[in-house]
């Protein structure tokens, strides 16, 4: 059987977990729209800082309640629980666990990128809606299967990619489209460089910390507070993400899914209209723990001549700069241009329109209502992730490849071993 089913709704309640004494609450989708509140319930897996914010901003929605939260770090479950005012017994250590209530439709997931493909997965098959953190996946493959199972379901699906619901990233790759700037052909976005650090002895495994849950599919490595938590050595960002046991292609896909994006909104690319070529060079810590890339430069080209080049800070301004042949245009929330008169454009007169969101959760639970697309659906989202993957890749091998975006395989036997990986067991797809 399958680890992630393994732990039945059926055992859940023998084991006497589920046998609380607070009311039960209804999920909405047992009544669709007229249900009493019409509330949708939420569940909050990974409560760490990105965590809180999405639950606080799911708890401000009036159409909103969140019902239950999980982590293996039982400090920030516990914190997360009071600012939700969940009940000790819907505080859980083991997202089965959560997935297993019938009384939550939906799922916020905010955990390291090794655990977002299994754990989505595993709630959509319990019907559950599902907001996912980026970058979507660890790999390609495991993207591939959530697009799948997220199609065969039905399910909504919202990717955490929020620059989309920003007022000024709207308005730019809104007048991109419609060549306000020209035909553009090139793209150039700047994302922030990794960071390095030294060796890090292991220690003692804290008593707050389920620190094999906390792998999962990654490696069991010795422990060590480097390995997950935050440092103003690394810019108060979670350490696990310049660590390739949990993020295989570090801040190329951590960071800079969001920006890519972008690029791929202000294009109008399509998942089947993906890059033929990936090239780029990068450099990588030459010791210690962290091992993901430091500074890069990337080059996607398409068929028809478009390019997208991706590069660290130290190269170009954080954001997405769309080169047209008559003027460019810059966003990342803010706004610039090669004319400044630009930025005063109307666009409501505009031909093309694209989705508008205000907000980004409270687009996801609106779309939990109406059952529509949300403005980062799951297509959307492999879209933008598998690039910057694909990236990750080149940079490892240290190659130009050849990429076929209906396959999504590269012409190279070495390149598509990395396409995947071998899950430390009990965990599979």
């Amino acid at each position: 059987m399958n680890a992630m089913n393994s732990f039945t709704r059926r055992r859940f309640l023998k084991s006497g977990a589920a046998a609380i004494a607070a009311p039960m609450i209804l999920p909405a989708r047992l009544f669709g729209q007229d249900a009493p509140s019409n509330k949708i319930t939420v569940g909050v897996i990974g409560t760490g800082s990105k965590g809180i914010g999405g639950m606080q901003n799911f708890i401000s929605h009036p159409s909103a309640e969140v019902v239950a939260v999980c982590d293996v770090n039982r400090n920030h479950l516990n914190a997360a629980g009071e600012i939700a005012k969940v009940p000790a017994e819907r505080r859980y250590n083991d997202f089965r666990e959560l997935l297993a209530r019938d009384d939550i439709d939906a799922v916020l997931i905010a955990t390291p990128d090794h655990w977002h493909v299994l754990q989505a997965k595993a709630a959509i098959e319990a019907g559950k809606d599902v907001y996912c953190e980026k970058p979507l996946s660890n790999t390609i493959m495991e993207g591939r299967a959530l697009v799948d199972a997220v199609h065969k379901s039905g399910r909504i699906f919202q990717h955490g990619t929020q620059l989309r619901s920003s007022i000024a990233n709207h308005k730019v790759c809104t007048m991109v489209r419609n060549q306000v700037i020209g035909d553009v052909r090139h793209v150039t976005i700047g994302v922030p460089p990794g960071l390095a650090t030294g060796d890090h002895p292991p220690e003692p495994v804290p008593d707050w910390l389920n620190w094999d849950l906390f792998q999962g599919p990654a490696p069991m490595r010795p422990y060590t507070p480097w390995r997950h938590a935050r440092f103003k050595e690394t810019n108060n960002q979670a350490a696990w993400y310049f660590i390739s046991d949990y993020s295989k292609a570090g801040w190329v896909a951590g960071f800079g899914v969001h920006d890519m994006d972008l690029a791929l909104w202000g294009l109008g690319i399509t998942e089947e209209n993906g890059p033929v070529a990936i090239e780029g060079k990068g450099v990588y810590p030459s010791s210690g723990l962290f091992d993901t890339i430091l500074t890069y430069e990337v080059e996607f080209a398409w068929r028809d001549g478009r390019r997208i080049t991706m590069t660290d800070t130290g190269r170009h301004p954080h954001g997405v700069k769309f080169h047209g042949d008559k003027d460019w245009l810059f966003c990342r929330g803010s706004m610039d241009a090669s004319n400044r008169d630009l930025l005063r454009t109307p666009i409501d007169d505009l031909p093309v329109k694209l989705y508008q969101s205000r907000q980004h959760e409270a687009n996801f639970i609106e779309c939990c209502q109406s059952r529509k697309e949300t403005i980062t659906p799951i297509d959307v989202a492999h879209r933008a992730t598998s690039l910057c993957l694909a990236a990750g890749i080149c940079l490892k091998l240290d190659r130009k490849f050849v990429w076929d975006p209906k396959t999504e395989r590269f012409n190279d036997d070495e390149a598509n071993k990395h396409l995947s990986y071998e899950m430390r067991g009990p965990w599979k797809l």
